[in-house]
């Protein structure tokens, strides 16, 4: 492995493209062991929050991080009671498997599989007769955080809560945008850095209120979404740490359990924060003890070279991101990834990958760039450049021998280019003034 590979052991969004021939559509269905008619409305028993590090259990009001140990708030199911349904959409199908009390009134009706592409040119290239890749290119705002949103809001709103705040890079606030009017008594603050306001799309309605910070990067975004929220009496939802969104983004890999003919053996997604990985791999967990696979699916995380620091932390064998691995601005082509101080995240992401015999991996721009090229003219997909860090990594790994290219692999192609979002004129914006932000007068 060089440098830049690490297993923690050692060291309005545009059209989607054109899908290329070779879908495998959702036409085969798993051990069927119930009916769409007896679809669950209520499933409060089915559902339990509870500390990961003290294994202290919670009630259902909105929590990220218990009270007594600051360990990280999860769900587990009753899966003797959980059941999967016979159904095209995945949060019908799936509805036991997700943290929402009255499924057939709060999640999407009207949803279905994405494709998940055989890429049989691409792997001949690359000598890989089973590679996958999952286009989530094709949600309506082109990104996999559709599903978030889709599962988040339901989830905040069962939780009493009905405005809150939020941060991104654009995908998920821009997922967010969207959804929130299917909820009309919701409300949701979007604080963006001023380098990633126009990666925000929305129609300007009084549901999304969007803060823009000037001179700040991402985690000051975030950071600031929390104090207004606290000054304000308002939920801070925290990201990675809502349970919420990391139970939707696992869908991805539910439907590719369902879709490919053989069981997945690798997962591969670019990351940020990792949530989606995070709860992916939960996910398998719970598929496993249903039954309905055979094996857990080892883990790949990709990041850009200039904005790595789970990569870097993971080569040194590190247990936690130290100072050196942060990156205070981080700059690149794979702008929904730049996410330059994932300290919080980061230990929950390296046990996971431990455990599944994973590994991470960063790779330059050129290397994105050949990615996106490739899987463009091999399989008619055109992924942004975030979502393309995903297959270079993997690319990188075959070229240099470190990837078992004979088996099974899942690439989830998280999203596609968005053109710049026109910005509002109700935006708020705020300028830094030492180390705190103050609003701006309006003009």
């Amino acid at each position: 492995m060089t440098n830049t590979v690490a297993t923690p052991e050692n060291t309005a969004p545009a059209a989607p493209p054109a899908i290329a021939p070779n879908i495998l559509s959702h036409t085969r269905v798993r051990t069927q062991r119930a009916t769409l008619a007896q679809s669950p409305t209520g499933k409060k028993s089915l559902i339990e929050h509870y500390c990961v590090h003290c294994g202290k259990t919670f009630s259902s009001s909105y929590q990220t991080a218990c009270d007594h140990c600051n360990g990280m708030i999860d769900v587990r199911y009753d899966l003797s009671r959980a059941r999967l349904y016979v159904s095209t959409n995945p949060y019908v199908r799936f509805a036991d498997l997700l943290p929402i009390q009255d499924p057939a009134r709060l999640l999407p009706s009207n949803v279905v599989y994405s494709p998940l592409i055989h890429a049989q040119s691409l792997g001949k290239l690359l000598g890989m007769p089973d590679l996958y890749l999952k286009n989530e290119t094709v949600h309506p705002t082109g990104t996999t955080k559709d599903r978030m949103a889709a599962v988040a809001l339901p989830y905040l709103w069962e939780q009493g809560v009905r405005e809150f705040c939020t941060s991104s890079t654009g995908n998920s606030s821009s997922s967010y945008a969207y959804a929130i009017t299917h909820h009309p008594d919701m409300r949701v603050h979007i604080f963006t850095a001023q380098d990633f306001a126009d990666r925000v799309w929305y129609t300007d309605h009084e549901q999304v209120v969007h803060h823009v910070l000037r001179d700040a990067s991402f985690v000051d975004a975030f950071n600031f979404a929390g104090v207004y929220a606290k000054q304000h009496g308002l939920i801070s939802e925290r990201g990675f740490f809502n349970v919420g969104r990391r139970e939707g983004l696992k869908l991805a890999y539910f439907e590719a359990c369902d879709q490919t003919p053989k069981p997945i053996d690798w997962y591969i997604q670019a990351t940020s924060s990792a949530m989606g990985v995070f709860g992916t791999y939960k996910g398998a967990k719970e598929l496993l003890g249903l039954k309905q696979i055979d094996r857990l699916p080892k883990l790949l995380c990709a990041q850009q070279e200039s904005c790595a620091p789970m990569v870097r932390a993971a080569a040194e064998n590190s247990e936690e991101i130290r100072p050196e691995h942060i990156v205070a601005m981080p700059q690149g082509i794979a702008q929904a990834i730049l996410r330059g101080d994932p300290t919080r995240t980061y230990p929950y992401i390296r046990k996971i990958v431990l455990e599944s015999k994973g590994a991470f991996a960063a790779v330059s721009e050129a290397q994105i760039r050949e990615a996106r090229r490739m899987v463009e003219e091999c399989e008619g997909i055109s992924p942004c450049f975030s979502a393309a860090t995903a297959l270079a990594a993997l690319i990188k790994l075959v070229r240099t021998g470190n990837f078992p290219t004979k088996e099974t692999v899942m690439v989830n192609l998280t999203g596609s280019d968005r053109p710049p979002a026109p910005l509002s004129a109700r935006i708020r914006w705020y300028n830094r003034i030492g180390n705190e932000f103050v609003q701006a007068p309006a003009c």
